[in-house]
């Protein structure tokens, strides 16, 4: 029964062993990744099927433009107003 124990005790410790210096050799290298430089697409082999149900001819109808009226009072200048902020500001 000793041997049994002592036997799986040394297994399990070779094997924990390697898993770690194997883990420590994959860390080591590096990876490295390439690209295509240059991939061309030939959009004229590319077939599409399917049914187009979208009518023909888009049609919009017209709307009544309304006028809006300015509630704002017309002013020709606004002289007063810009010295009194000016005044404000010294």
């Amino acid at each position: 029964m000793r041997r049994i124990f002592l036997l799986l005790f040394i297994l399990l410790g070779v094997s924990l062993i390697c898993n770690v210096t194997e883990a420590k050799n994959q860390e080591k290298q590096k990876v490295i990744y390439q690209y295509k430089k240059y991939q061309k697409f030939d959009f004229e082999e590319l077939g599409v099927t399917g049914d187009s149900s979208s009518p023909g001819d888009l049609s919009i109808r017209t709307r009544l433009q309304k006028s809006f009226v300015n509630k704002l009072p017309y002013r020709r200048n606004f002289d007063s107003q810009i010295r009194s902020a000016i005044e404000r500001i010294r």
